[in-house]
């Protein structure tokens, strides 16, 4: 059975799943990994593309807000490939991408969910110089004022060889988890990663398997979406006619 398109991916958690269980044990783990104070950003990044980053990212949030009532903030600043107005189903709307280069007011950029207490910050409209617009400063100042409002912020960032805007924004999170998905990413290549975040420099807190047991939905694998950073002519086209609907809503 093909999956079915334009589903945001809230509407496949199962709160009676096994995975759910799972990823209330996860953010356990992160809530209380801290010893140096309250953790309330966390950047999760992986090796490389395809390892479902963004899945664990979205299924993370969910569950800080409908299990553990958390208001929780998933932000994606994966300028290069963004992931999350998709699986969320978002209609085109400025975002981060706005707030970096043309002072856009970061509560204006925010959507809301069907969920009380989980909201959105999508990458905004298409950037063609990902490099010149990527702020870290700037993005852990964003990230101090949205803490006086939201109880636990979740960062969706780029994989960490293809490109280091990961790296550049290591040092303005509470902590960093790692993303690996079993059976498929090379020992080498995880422990290359793992060099790269330096923990005895940054809050590196972990890495955690992605589906193992070959649970979450298809739908939300990264190959269904062909995550790459390599933009075919319709994907191009594609996401100028985004940008045109941003700017129609702004």
């Amino acid at each position: 059975m093909s999956p079915k398109k334009h589903t945001s991916i809230i509407d496949f958690y199962d709160i009676e799943a096994p995975y759910v269980t799972e990823f209330r044990r996860l953010l356990h783990e992160i809530t209380n990994s801290s010893s140096s104070g309250e953790l309330k950003t966390l950047m999760m990044t992986s090796a490389m593309l395809s390892e479902g980053k963004s899945t664990v990212c979205s299924f993370l949030a969910i569950t800080a807000a409908l299990k553990k009532g958390l208001k929780t903030l998933l932000i994606d600043t994966d300028l290069r490939r963004p992931t999350i107005h998709k699986v969320f189903q978002l209609q085109p709307k400025a975002g981060l991408k706005e707030i970096l280069v043309e002072g856009y007011n970061p509560r204006d950029a925010i959507s809301t969910t069907s969920i009380d207490k989980l909201d959105i910050l999508t990458s905004g409209g298409f950037c063609e110089n990902p490099s010149e617009v990527f702020d870290a400063d700037a993005l852990g100042t964003l990230f101090e004022e949205l803490k006086f409002y939201y109880d636990f912020i979740v960062i969706d960032s780029a994989p960490l060889l293809p490109v280091s805007d990961p790296m550049l924004l290591a040092s303005k999170v509470d902590g960093i988890l790692l993303v690996v998905k079993a059976g498929a990413t090379q020992k080498e290549v995880v422990r290359r990663a793992v060099e790269i975040l330096n923990p005895k420099q940054n809050n590196l807190i972990g890495v955690t398997f992605n589906n193992m047991n070959h649970s979450l939905p298809y739908y939300y694998d990264y190959g269904y979406y062909q995550y790459e950073y390599k933009l075919d002519r319709k994907e191009k086209q594609k996401i100028s006619e985004r940008q045109k609907d941003i700017k129609k809503v702004k």
